[in-house]
Order: structure tokens, then C-alpha cells, then sequence
């Protein structure tokens, strides 16, 4: 009975810690929203003024203000701001005029498509790169990973992608040099302009989860579940596959959430290096344009991701790790 009630009772603590997680990724939301809207309403300049243009009257700018809300107190301000959002009413571009809502649906299309692909290239690079080299260290692959990892953390990932333009784009015509040609010109159309930007930010994060998987595998190598299973017949291939892996994907999955933001930072830069219509755009743009309604839009919804990305990472701990769903 005491068993069957620790058994119930331990089953019970992992939907509980979860339900503590998502209550602190609220918190820490609305924390983030309420710093965001400070920080864009302390930047100088008038919304107003950018609209109708400095030669404006003042009292048609005195109206434009109250229709915006912005002759309003700070808090009034910043709960309707937050009730919009949460209602999904973002507020209308200052340079667009159209809703910011709208906006960022659009630019996802290109962002979400770019950053999945960049993450499955980052994995698929790094996983195999550094088991190979933890399983021979010194030898020929694990010289390869260390140099892919040393080049790969130095160089910034927008002169990656102004490398790839150059050595592959514009030499060998095999992808489009920048532009997006929307979806409806058909799924691999898309995906093609797509390919060198991914790269592009795939190679830099792909480069540190190298490094830590190859230190992951090396330390587990010698445990003693390792060397049990080597005594009962496994093969050193079979061992390492099978009992190493598994368990070095932990630090690989921690260090895969804490680089979401920088894979979303970098999607900045990017995207307008190779001209793609994406979030990362959008949200220079409306800063050079000082549409802060955007910006502040934008920022949020970036922290948004990372957030639900680094609680789907916790919970996948639990999927990794069955000792953590006790």
C-alpha cells in the first residue's frame, strides 16, 4: 500500500511541476510586457507626429493623440495595450496603418518555416558530428568537429550568409541570392530561398551543440552502466547508440533552449541580409520608422517564443530522462 501510494504520489509531482512552470512563464510574460512597454514609451519621439509629419497643425496632431490614446496616464496605456493582446486586437501600424496583428501573421509565414528549418539542420549537423568525435577522440572526425566548432562560434552568422551569397548563391546558381517568393509559388520554391539562410544560422549554433555533445559522450563513455552493458556482449557501437546517446541528449536539449534566443536574435540580421520578408525585417523596419506600436508588438511576441520554447524544453526533459517524471 505505502508503495503504491509513493508510486501514485511521485506520478502525480510531474504534472505539478509543469503546472509551476507554465504559472512562472505567465509571471515572467507579463513582466517582459510591462519592461517592453516602458522601454518604447521612454524613446523619444511623437507616434503623431511621424503619421501627419512635423508641419502638422498642433491641433490636428492634439486629435491624432487622443484617437491614438497616447494623451492617456502610462498605466491606462499600458493595460489596454495588454488587453489588446491578450484579446488579439495589437493595435494598428503607424506607418502601415494597418494591423500590427495582420503584420506579424504575414511575417511568420517566412520566420517560424526559417528558424524550424535552422534548428533541424543545427541537430542534424551537431548529434552525429559530435558522437563520431567522442567515439575516436583525436582521431580524424573529432580534428573535423573541432575545427568546424572553432570556425563556426568566431564567424557571425550574417557573414556566413554573406559567404554562402557569394561561394553559392551568385557562383554556382543553385539557390536564390535573397528575395522570398511566398508560398503560393509552390513548396519548393519557398523552401529553396529559404535553404542558405537556414544554413546560415544553423552553422553557428551547430558549432557549440558540437562541442557539447562531444563532451557529453566522453563523460558518459566511462559510467558504470556503460561498462556493465560492454560486459554483458554489447558492442562498442551498440553501447554507444544505445545507452551513451540517450542520456548525453540532456545537456544537448538544455543548451538547444538557451540558444533559441540567440536563433531568434540572429533571424534579425539574417533576414535582411538576404532580404527575406520575416519578422526579423519587420521589426528593423518599423524601428528605423519609428513605428514603436510594432516594435513593442514584436518584442513581445519574440519573448513569447522563447519562453514557450524554453518551457516545451523542460518539458521534454521528462521524455528524455524518465528519472525526472518522479
Amino acid at each position: 500500500m505505502a508503495q503504491a501510494a509513493g508510486l501514485s504520489k511521485r506520478r502525480k509531482g510531474a504534472p505539478a511541476r509543469l503546472a509551476r512552470r507554465f504559472a512562472f512563464l505567465l509571471a515572467s510574460l507579463l513582466a517582459v510586457s510591462f519592461l517592453i512597454f516602458a522601454v518604447m514609451a521612454a524613446v523619444p519621439g511623437d507616434p503623431a507626429e511621424i503619421m501627419l509629419g512635423t508641419s502638422a497643425a498642433p491641433d490636428t496632431l492634439a486629435a491624432l493623440r487622443h484617437q491614438l490614446g497616447l494623451d492617456q496616464p502610462f498605466l491606462l496605456r499600458y493595460l489596454d495595450w495588454l488587453f489588446g493582446v491578450l484579446t488579439g486586437d495589437l493595435g494598428n501600424s503607424y506607418t502601415y496603418s494597418t494591423p500590427v496583428g495582420a503584420l506579424i501573421a504575414e511575417r511568420l509565414a517566412v520566420t517560424l518555416p526559417l528558424a524550424g528549418l535552422a534548428i533541424f539542420l543545427s541537430l542534424a549537423i551537431s548529434v552525429p558530428l559530435g558522437v563520431l568525435a567522442a567515439a575516436d577522440p583525436n582521431g580524424p572526425v573529432d580534428l573535423v568537429a573541432s575545427f568546424f566548432a572553432q570556425i563556426g562560434i568566431a564567424v557571425p552568422n550574417f557573414w556566413i550568409g554573406l559567404l554562402l551569397i557569394l561561394g553559392v548563391a551568385l557562383t554556382f546558381g543553385w539557390f536564390p541570392a535573397g528575395g522570398f517568393p511566398g508560398w503560393e509559388a509552390g513548396f519548393l520554391a519557398a523552401l529553396n530561398a529559404l535553404v542558405l539562410p537556414a544554413i546560415a544560422l544553423a552553422i553557428p549554433q551547430a558549432a557549440v551543440l558540437t562541442r557539447v555533445t562531444r563532451t557529453a559522450v566522453l563523460e558518459l563513455t566511462g559510467e558504470d552502466f556503460v561498462r556493465t552493458a560492454r560486459a554483458k556482449g554489447a558492442t562498442p557501437s551498440y553501447a554507444l547508440w544505445r545507452h551513451v546517446v540517450p542520456n548525453a541528449l540532456i545537456p544537448v536539449v538544455t543548451m538547444l533552449g538557451l540558444q533559441i534566443s540567440v536563433l531568434i536574435a540572429g533571424t534579425v540580421l539574417v533576414e535582411n541580409v538576404f532580404a527575406l520578408p520575416g519578422m526579423g525585417t519587420l521589426a528593423y523596419q518599423a524601428l528605423s520608422q519609428r513605428d514603436l506600436i510594432v516594435v513593442q508588438n514584436v518584442a513581445l511576441f519574440f519573448a513569447a517564443i522563447v519562453m514557450g520554447l524554453n518551457f516545451a524544453v523542460d518539458a521534454l526533459y521528462a521524455v528524455i530522462d524518465p528519472r525526472l517524471r518522479r
